[in-house]
């Protein structure tokens, strides 16, 4: 009779020190999840500055570069398989872009710690019951 009353008191001491574990361990999860916030948008900012920067740069060269060539070839019996070339050339930049971006998003790992935190936290409250 009095095993079964030590062993709900046990269950009870346990659950009730996952409890206090699981809340010290919140204010831990609310400071790294504001830490990985702030580092994740500053990555974010400069990676968005950046590219907007490559890409504006980029355009206007190839741009440029495309005008060049269209006003070298005209007059030429090869001006329309220049002009041809370059409609390709620029559908292949993009979707080499496209695809170099959709790969760059894929890898993308926010919150990587808390992430972490989180399952070795639930790992040792497992190991604790």
């Amino acid at each position: 009779m009095l095993n079964p009353l030590y062993q709900a008191q046990a269950n009870i001491r346990r659950w009730k020190a996952i409890a206090n574990f699981c809340a010290a361990r919140t204010g831990d999860y609310a400071e790294l999840a504001g830490l990985e916030l702030a580092e994740t948008k500053a990555t974010v900012l400069r990676e968005l500055i950046s590219m907007v920067t490559l890409g504006v740069g980029v355009l206007f060269t190839l741009s440029f570069l495309c005008f060049a060539l269209i006003a070298t070839a005209f007059g030429t019996p090869y001006f329309l398989a220049v002009v041809w070339a370059i409609a390709g050339i620029w559908l292949i930049v993009s979707l080499a872009a496209f695809f170099t971006m959709r790969a760059q998003l894929r890898g993308a790992n926010h919150f990587g710690s808390l992430q972490s935190e989180l399952r070795e936290d639930l790992k040792a409250i497992k190991e604790a019951l």
